[in-house]
């Protein structure tokens, strides 16, 4: 007998580990740098420069980059900045890692604290989330159809299932030169910056993926003349690229996870010699899977009248798409100063991280539960402390419908902003209105026994001479020919064929007659 096969090629979790670190150290003021009176603006990211993956672990070395804005003891350039780093080394146990594998790494900054300890001494506490994620990529193994010398019978059913056509890693460049505004004097440092991404969107087409959206560039800076001197720059720069994907087409379907890998945003001299370009250098990482959704018809049973075909059957689990879905989660709060803060007579700028907390398969959909943390810099009436800043953190709760899902259901969540914007309503309240990207693909898990192979033996003649050739049959509710004939040694069309029946459909009450083909 000869079983005609098929190879589905797919992707499945090896393994998963998380892990919370506490990075903690004190930092000296610089030289070069005047005394801390008062912290403005802090933040913290995480660079991971290096990912080993040994037998069963995975091993990470990296740095928490932090920087600060704060007001100085000088008169003259009263707000000052300075950055530092923090190393950190830490492994993940995943049972069955190895060195051929490539780990997919995410990390959350949980908490972030600094302090002064002195007018030139700092302490940095950071609370960071780790996580490590390990795929495999294998081939599963259907039958499609068989051959055998006497004849064979085949039942078949459909099978639809995702096939991963592609997976890789990539990076994206996007560089930018902005050109400050003719009314704004030179730059002489630069205090603060942020790039933040908005509205970005991943569309597949010929062999290549789309990325599209906007960077939100941010820049507070002193200014070389003196009546001037704290000064601001704010663009949003479009942005609109192509990634390689060879071989995919827009009908495919697309999952693509980013992140930013890297950021430089820097002051340079322009054409004329002058402090008046910032050159903006933003990194993506992608991790970029492609499928098709196919239909394969698969022996699902099988027999022959004159030889003993026993199906030997094995568990496995297909995939296929159950939805895609864009969805937007709005937000609208206001934000108070606290009583001792300055009033704010300006907003400069506004930054704001969209966390995903808890995410749970409910009935309809996929419950989630996050934040959005908001930092706003705004100018002050007080010349001794031009620049201040508010934050706040607001909660957001959506259902992402998904109307037949189920707890066996594989999801991927990708969140984004779309649009932010804070108002003045007053010197002591902002008015947030936000938009977020819920960008969400769902995979419906199918476990299907198949048939891994088939074991032949001859036939017990002495048994089948001694049943009945002629068998009168009444059959009951859920009866099919299949079983019937299969039982009996004989076909569904030779059924179909003594009793002229109008299909291969019966019901209970239902008599027939059956003649064994063999014995």
């Amino acid at each position: 007998m000869e079983l005609s096969k098929k190879y589905i090629h797919m992707n499945r979790e090896k393994g998963k580990a998380a892990t919370q670190i506490t990075l903690d150290d004190d930092f000296n003021v610089p030289d070069t740098k005047p005394d801390l009176i008062r912290i403005i603006l802090d933040k913290g990211e995480i660079r991971l420069d290096e990912t080993t993956i040994t037998q069963d672990h995975v091993w990470l070395k990296g740095v928490l980059k932090f920087s600060l804005l704060y007001r100085s003891d000088q008169e003259e350039g009263r707000i000052n900045s300075m950055s530092g780093e923090i190393p950190f080394q830490e492994s993940l146990a995943i049972d069955g890692a190895n060195e051929y594998d490539t780990a997919k790494m995410r990390w959350e900054m949980e908490d972030l604290s600094i302090g002064i300890i002195n007018s030139r001494k700092l302490s940095v506490k950071a609370l960071v989330a780790l996580e490590a994620e390990i795929d495999e990529i294998y081939d599963e193994e259907i039958i499609t159809g068989a051959e055998r010398e006497g004849g064979i019978q085949l039942l078949e059913q459909t099978l639809s299932a995702m096939e991963l056509f592609l997976a890789k890693k990539d990076t994206w460049r996007f560089k930018e030169e902005i050109l400050l505004p003719s009314n704004k004097p030179n730059i002489r440092q630069v205090l603060w910056k942020s790039v933040q991404l908005r509205s970005v969107e991943m569309r597949l087409m010929d062999s290549q993926l789309n990325i599209k959206g906007e960077a939100l560039a941010f820049v507070l800076y002193e200014g070389e003349e003196e009546e001037e001197h704290l000064q601001w720059i704010e663009t949003a720069l479009p942005f609109n690229g192509m990634i390689d994907c060879n071989g995919c087409s827009d009908d495919m379907v697309c999952d693509v996870s980013y992140d930013i890998a890297g950021i430089e945003l820097e002051a340079k001299p322009d054409y004329d010699g002058e402090e008046r370009m910032l050159h903006l250098e933003l990194v993506l990482d992608l991790e970029i899977q492609v499928f098709t959704e196919g239909e394969d018809q698969v022996v699902a049973d099988l027999y022959a009248v004159n030889e003993k075909l026993t199906p030997v059957y094995q568990e496995a689990v297909f995939e296929k798409l159950l939805l895609r879905n864009a969805s937007k989660c709005k937000i609208a709060e206001k934000m108070s100063l606290d009583k001792n803060q300055e009033p704010i007579l300006q907003i400069c700028a506004s930054e704001g991280t969209a966390v995903v907390e808890q995410t749970e398969i409910v009935e309809g959909g996929i419950q989630v539960e996050g934040t959005l943390q908001i930092n706003i810099l705004y100018v002050t009436a007080d010349d001794r402390m031009p620049v201040a800043s508010m934050k706040d953190i607001l909660p957001f709760h959506y259902l992402i419908e998904v109307p037949e899902i189920n707890r066996s259901c594989r999801y991927h969540l990708q969140t984004g902003i779309d649009q932010l914007t804070t108002v003045m309503t007053d010197s002591s309240q902002v008015e947030v209105k936000a938009v977020l990207n819920l960008n969400c693909i769902v995979f419906e898990q199918q476990n299907i026994h198949k048939i891994k192979e088939v074991e032949e033996e001859p036939l017990n003649m002495e048994e089948l001479q001694e049943s009945p050739g002629i068998i009168g049959y009444i059959a009951k509710e859920g009866d099919q020919l299949w079983n019937i004939a299969r039982e009996n040694y004989t076909t569904i069309s030779e059924i179909v064929k003594t009793n002229q029946l109008p299909s291969e459909q019966i019901k209970g009450g239902d008599k027939i007659l059956i003649i064994k083909t063999v014995g």
